[in-house]
């Protein structure tokens, strides 16, 4: 025994000398793997904010572009209505005019926009996350979608 009263080895070194080493790199590691998926996981929440503000943007103006409907008998007021194919190509057009289809990776309109009433506009938009970091582990992405609804109607 030392002179501390800590066991040491034959060459004079405590036997717990290199275990305190071995602890801290393994709590670097832990770390830095907490840190990517954190990052990682942020990363793909910013990104589906944005498509569903793309989304949002695209749904409203889909909503605009309603048609007339025909009058009701007994003098009623005119309706709002929408077609899928209207929705649809308005949505494009919206997505074509804001540059979407160059800041989103993989950015397609779903099958499930247009407007099933004939008076609401939905719209789904799918498109690929890269994440920093992590890419080499999904090099395709990971896919996100984001699904806006708006309707149209006309008030006096």
């Amino acid at each position: 025994m030392s002179r501390d009263g800590t066991q040491q080895q034959s060459s004079g070194q405590p036997r717990d000398a290199g275990q305190l080493m071995v602890l801290i790199i393994g709590y670097v590691v832990l770390a830095l793997l907490l840190t990517t998926v954190v990052l990682a996981a942020s990363s793909v929440y910013i990104e589906h904010k944005k498509l569903l503000s793309m989304a949002d943007g695209a749904s409203v103006a889909a909503a605009d572009s309603f048609t007339l409907g025909q009058l009701e008998t007994g003098g009623g007021s005119p309706t709002a209505v929408l077609t899928g194919a209207r929705v649809r190509s308005a949505a494009v057009e919206f997505l074509d005019r804001s540059s979407a289809f160059a800041r989103f990776s993989g950015l397609a309109v779903g099958p499930g926009t247009g407007s099933p009433d004939g008076s609401t506009a939905v719209v789904v938009l799918s498109a690929a996350v890269h994440p920093p970091v992590v890419n080499f582990l999904v090099p395709d992405g990971i896919r996100i979608e984001a699904s806006s609804t708006a309707r149209s109607r006309l008030t006096r």
